[in-house]
């Protein structure tokens, strides 16, 4: 095995294995463990409004790596979640108070400005990684779009009878289209509706989460290396 393949090989099973672990935790936690009710449709529960978002956590996994996978990069991507999804958190309802849908304008203007005020932050140093900002800015409003434009679209994230409509489109035994026509407009016909300000909270924990992943495979994988390598 040439000395490439021995270098990375340890980080590539190391991620694999979290990948797996990670994968198992967040469905787990989201779809049975903590749930409104488990097993209330087939094989899966509705969930509580916090949710732990499998894919977003390989958004800063990956930018661990990007920014030097090292301590200081966990640092760097750290302040980058915070940073990038308070951005949103704010954009959010300041978006939909400016303009209801469906008209974009309002999101247009304010996803610009808050661009522009992540860029600036640069002014205060090199601490400051933007360009891992504004993934976890984006990740935030990927999952608020997911799970129903909460405030911007009347009766959108976390309104109605998301279960009813869930039901009703499995055609299950006497539940009714009816019962979940005010349903939310999130994933899942809705059963993913969450109000806003949760979005940001289970949005920026999966971030960390991310991170995490990122410091602990670096040092398992440096662990295991072959010395020398």
């Amino acid at each position: 095995m040439g000395a490439r393949a021995k270098a990375i090989l340890p980080l590539a099973v190391t991620i694999g294995v979290l990948s797996f672990l990670w994968t198992e935790l967040s469905l787990n936690f989201t779809f049975h463990w903590v749930t409104v009710e488990d097993q209330v449709f087939g094989e899966f529960g509705m969930p509580e409004n916090f949710h732990l978002i499998l894919p977003t956590a390989f958004i800063t996994w990956g930018l661990f790596f990007a920014a030097g996978g090292d301590n200081a990069a966990f640092g760097k991507i750290f302040i980058a979640s915070i940073f990038g999804s308070v951005a949103a958190l704010v954009t959010i309802p300041l978006a939909f108070q400016t303009a209801d849908a469906p008209d974009f304008w309002g999101i247009s203007l304010w996803v610009g400005i808050a661009a522009f005020v992540l860029v600036a932050v640069l002014i205060a140093g090199d601490w400051y990684y933007v360009a891992g900002t504004f993934p976890c800015f984006a990740a935030t409003f990927l999952w608020w779009i997911a799970t129903g434009l909460d405030g911007y679209v009347e009766d959108g994230g976390g309104a109605g009878d998301e279960l009813a409509a869930f039901q009703a489109g499995l055609g299950v035994e006497g539940v009714t289209a009816a019962e979940g026509d005010n349903a939310g407009l999130g994933a899942f016909v809705g059963l993913i509706s969450t109000p806003w300000p949760w979005v940001w909270f289970s949005t920026w924990v999966s971030l960390v989460c991310g991170v995490i992943l990122g410091i602990i495979s670096g040092k398992v994988a440096a662990a295991i290396t072959p010395s020398g390598e």
